[in-house]
């Protein structure tokens, strides 16, 4: 009877040792997933000449650190070609929403583009704007 005793306690223990050990993970674990995507909230498009554009973006993103932060934006025509990119090389914790600038050329055939942000974990974001190219 105390060897069944013995071997009950010890499974309890084991089993709320697992527990444990699965909410530490679930804790460090939500700091990467409850920033959620990069949203783009405005887009400035200005024409510097012939074809060149001055493009600034404003992102919002919940950058925790360097494991996930918004690390690009992206430029595209309406049908998902890619005409510049914004690479973004540090998190921005304490700058949120933050405004970048791109300059690029962008064909004549193209009236408008969309603005697309991108983070490290869940790749491209959720929220785009598109913007008529002023002409």
């Amino acid at each position: 009877m105390r060897y069944i005793q013995l071997c009950v306690n010890a499974s309890f223990n084991y089993m709320f040792l697992i527990i444990r050990l699965f909410t530490i993970i679930l804790i460090l674990n939500s700091n990467i997933t409850m920033a959620g995507e990069a949203d783009v909230l405005a887009v400035n498009i200005r024409p510097l000449g012939e074809d060149s554009f001055s493009i600034d973006a404003t992102v919002q993103h919940a950058d925790t650190g360097w494991d996930h932060y918004t690390n690009s934006w992206e430029v595209l025509d309406l049908d998902g070609n890619l005409l510049g990119k914004r690479v973004l090389l540090h998190p921005h914790v304490d700058e949120q929403p933050f405004t970048r600038n791109l300059v690029l050329t962008i064909p004549q055939n193209v009236k408008t583009i969309m603005i697309r942000a991108n983070d490290l974990v869940h790749g491209k974001g959720n929220n785009s704007l598109s913007a008529s190219v002023p002409r």
